[in-house]
């Protein structure tokens, strides 16, 4: 099989829980890119907070904002903001139930608060740089939202419709945090956007993930592969399971398929 493009995951996938990556992983997409193989990094986070490691990967194409938007090498290919009706009706729901919200834009990162602890605990963990507080200027140009404080029973609150899921952040201490996945915009729909972009084939596309947000990925992509330390959850929908973030993950998984 002669592949085209490869989807990495970032947190679990290419970066380790102290926000540092193997040197295995860097001369992994050297060699994957030297191929002629495209590769896109495709993740929950929003794009302009990625721009150090895209660099230092030397990786410019996306699928950033879990599915709201993708560019190819500069040029955008999807963007997809989140119908304002929800993001009211998430107003309304987390301020009944002292729930904080990270709204992001192309631009920042919108929180209900940025006081509380479990706000900090988020913005620390992600290393977010581009914070400010939510405000209804932006309420048209949200591309993704991650909810926190969140217990189990309080995910149903907001799946307002069949379209919505709730997907559990796969970072430890963060398991309180849940993004918003839609039917219609996740990894997996802005993939099948990309192939058809690329003309390629489904077969050609191989994907790296460890959390429930790249559970759509790993299932539309000819080679799904979940990280070692992926959520138990995600396992049933990839094809191949790899070693740890920590213990080179994407190397092996790589070689294990006979692309490097």
């Amino acid at each position: 099989m002669t592949y085209r493009t490869l989807f990495l995951d970032i947190d679990g996938t290419i970066l380790k829980p102290d926000h540092t990556y193997s040197e295995s992983t860097k001369k992994a997409i050297e060699q994957v890119q030297a191929k002629g193989i495209e590769v896109f990094l495709a993740t929950g986070r929003p794009l302009h907070e990625i721009t150090e490691l895209t660099n230092e990967l030397n990786v410019h194409s996306f699928i950033g904002y879990n599915g709201g938007y993708a560019t190819y090498n500069n040029e955008v290919i999807v963007n997809e903001p989140i119908d304002v009706d929800i993001i009211k009706q998430y107003l309304e729901i987390s301020q009944s139930h002292d729930h904080e919200i990270v709204f992001y834009t192309n631009e920042k990162n919108y929180f209900t608060s940025l006081q509380k602890p479990v706000v900090r605990h988020f913005i620390e963990a992600f290393q977010l740089k581009y914070n400010e507080r939510f405000t209804d200027r932006v309420i048209d140009q949200i591309l993704s939202i991650t909810l926190m404080n969140l217990e189990t029973h309080h995910v149903s609150l907001y799946e307002l419709t069949a379209d919505i899921q709730l997907a559990q952040v796969n970072i430890e201490g963060l398991r309180h945090a849940y993004d918003l996945i839609q039917t219609n915009v996740n990894k997996g729909k802005e993939i099948e956007k990309v192939i058809h972009h690329l003309k390629i084939k489904r077969e050609q596309t191989i994907a790296f993930g460890d959390g429930l947000n790249d559970k759509e990925m790993l299932e539309v992509v000819g080679e799904g592969v979940a990280m070692g330390n992926a959520h138990p959850d995600l396992l049933p929908y990839a094809k191949h399971v790899t070693t740890s973030v920590e213990e080179d993950g994407i190397y092996h998984g790589l070689k294990k398929l006979g692309i490097i």
